[in-house]
């Protein structure tokens, strides 16, 4: 796990709901258990300073960074689709995007990377196709200053056969059931009697895993997967045990949280 990965699943998932702010001393304490290092702490938020998902705020226990509107709204409709909050429901109909071409390379493949987060999928190199509207993308495209056209329609054929050949559902579906055994694991190795700080870090590592689906499944509703679905049975079990083991590290997240502020020597 990164310290950017890290610093996004931290805000996420605990200092989102505790007021979106967290000192830098307190951001270094917070990930120290995942084995990041001061300074990669403090290079991974001026990389997200620089990207426009965190900004300096001056807090009672020292300098800090907080989550900016952008960063907050990422982390909510991240959080709908971590948590699968709510059944996913299907109209019939899909959301096709037309975005006009771009050139450079790089902004290329970061409108690929975003497209995909959203739940799109390529069906050409300017052509889009996603279950439904995403609420993410009018400030995805305007981020990345791309203009699109968007269409609804009913496709003349059998979805599911659209959906086996747009998705890797074949890979998705592996990398559930890999993801299943590695937490099944992870959490195994925790000991009953395990001190906040390690239940902390387990439980970041198996939502850092669980949230790498982000990047992969669009979260197709279930009429539209195969009978058996292993992303199904996974969910369950993530639902389980991170809410098993949010006491705990949301206990050790408040115990730094509130410990004074102390300049560096």
């Amino acid at each position: 796990m990164n310290a950017r990965a890290a610093l996004f699943d931290l805000y996420g998932d605990h200092l989102r709901s505790r007021g979106g702010r967290a000192s830098v001393a307190a951001l270094v304490r917070l990930l120290a258990p995942l084995d990041i290092a001061a300074p990669a702490v403090r290079t991974a938020v001026s990389r997200m300073v620089r990207q426009g998902w965190l900004s300096p705020a001056r807090l009672p226990r020292g300098p800090g960074y907080e989550v900016t509107p952008r960063c907050v709204r990422r982390l909510d409709e991240a959080a709908l689709r971590i948590y699968r909050v709510g059944t996913i429901t299907w109209n019939g109909r899909w959301h096709i995007l037309v975005v006009d071409p771009v050139r450079e390379r790089s902004r290329r493949e970061r409108l690929r990377a975003e497209l995909s987060f959203i739940g799109y999928a390529p069906m050409s190199e300017t052509t889009w196709i996603g279950p439904r509207p995403s609420p993410e993308l009018d400030a995805l495209l305007g981020g990345q200053g791309v203009r699109a056209d968007r269409f609804e329609a009913v496709l003349d054929g059998d979805p599911a056969a659209l959906v086996a050949r747009t998705w890797d559902l074949d890979g998705i579906g592996a990398a559930y059931e890999e993801w299943l055994a590695q937490a099944t694991e992870l959490v195994g190795s925790l000991p009953a009697d395990a001190g906040c700080d390690r239940v902390f870090a387990v439980r970041s590592r198996l939502l850092h895993g669980w949230r790498n689906f982000l990047f992969r499944d669009p979260g197709l509703p279930a009429e539209l997967l195969p009978r058996g679905w292993p992303g199904e049975s996974a969910r369950i079990y993530f639902e389980r045990e991170a809410g098993r083991l949010l006491p705990a590290a949301a206990t050790f997240v408040d115990r730094h949280l509130g410990e004074p502020w102390e300049a560096p020597p």
